[in-house]
């Protein structure tokens, strides 16, 4: 499970790369989305099934919000510390703004605003919990097997889309270009801090690195890092790759009014891979739209290294 994300990746980045029409891009676009929920059915339905980890959910729980608070801790800390000394944000704001170049010039806002009402936010939790109660109540134990396979087949879609993604979203280079490879930094200091933070959690709660420091590693991408850590290491440790990330982007909107007291670019930390989605508006709205376009490039850089960091740890774990 090294090689395979990776081949997907390729074989999504070289179809990325061809030119498409909007048609064919909401064509794809629907099946990943439709990939999402059977993947988080078949999630629910892996807890559902395994009686074990139904008995430990609460458990499982409080580590998990120990992990996501820890996560978003260290996330803070470190792009603090890249602001004071590396990349002043108050004054790329400012130059932003002389440049007349903000989050409203590059993306529709309003359409943004739609996307926070997506049925889509709400239909993965419901899949999940819906999972869940049929995994506990219908799905016989001896065709459990089957879930591992329906994992498997939905990862391969859904990492093909993530390498279309990016092969199709050549924008951020541009975007970089303007601000500056400095800009890397922020991304690069939100990685470090979530590595630090699911260490220190792990040491904390007696938990497995793989477990800890996988999950947290997510940095928000609860979809794709439950799934892959449900596929390689079962799914308790599955549970927490999602409800870490899950959790991340909760305590991140409910935090944000402290967070942006901290620093401007506290908030895009506590957001991380988020910030190219559903954290994007939020997080614009406390950092103004012109810090609201670092956002959107942080949160870029950091989902397209989700499907990478993520068997790159699952190396070194094993």
């Amino acid at each position: 499970m090294t090689i395979l994300p990776f081949a997907c990746l390729g074989i999504g980045f070289i179809v990325g790369l061809q030119k498409m029409t909007d048609k064919i891009l909401k064509g794809i676009d629907v099946v990943v989305n439709i990939t999402l929920i059977i993947l988080m059915l078949t999630i629910g339905m892996n807890i559902g099934v395994n009686n074990s980890i139904m008995l430990k959910l609460n458990r499982i729980g409080m580590n998990c919000i120990v992990i996501a608070l820890l996560t978003i801790t260290f996330s803070v800390i470190f792009t603090w510390i890249v602001e004071k000394t590396i990349l002043p944000l108050d004054k790329i704001k400012e130059n932003l703004r002389d440049e007349n170049m903000n989050l409203d010039k590059e993306v529709n806002i309003s359409e943004e605003e739609k996307k926070e009402l997506s049925p889509l936010v709400f239909i993965m939790p419901i899949s999940i919990i819906l999972g869940v109660i049929l995994g506990y109540f219908v799905m016989p134990q001896n065709k459990a097997y089957l879930l591992g396979d329906i994992l498997t087949v939905t990862l391969v879609f859904l990492y093909i889309g993530v390498g279309i993604g990016l092969g199709n979203n050549r924008k951020v280079f541009r975007y970089i270009r303007v601000l500056g490879v400095k800009i890397i930094f922020i991304s690069l200091a939100i990685f470090l801090g979530s590595i630090i933070g699911g260490f220190i959690a792990g040491s904390i709660l007696n938990l497995p690195l793989e477990i800890s420091v996988m999950s947290s590693s997510g940095m928000s991408y609860y979809s794709l890092t439950g799934a892959y850590m449900t596929k390689v290491y079962g799914i308790e440790t599955g549970t927490y790759g999602f409800v870490v990330n899950v959790m991340r982007e909760f305590f991140t909107v409910l935090l944000l009014p402290l967070l942006i007291k901290i620093s401007k670019g506290s908030p895009m930390a506590g957001g991380a891979a988020g910030n190219m989605d559903t954290m994007l508006m939020p997080i614009t709205k406390f950092v103004g739209v012109e810090l609201g376009l670092v956002t959107l490039i942080t949160g870029t850089i950091l989902t397209f290294a989700v499907p990478f960091i993520l068997p790159i740890l699952y190396g070194i774990f094993q």
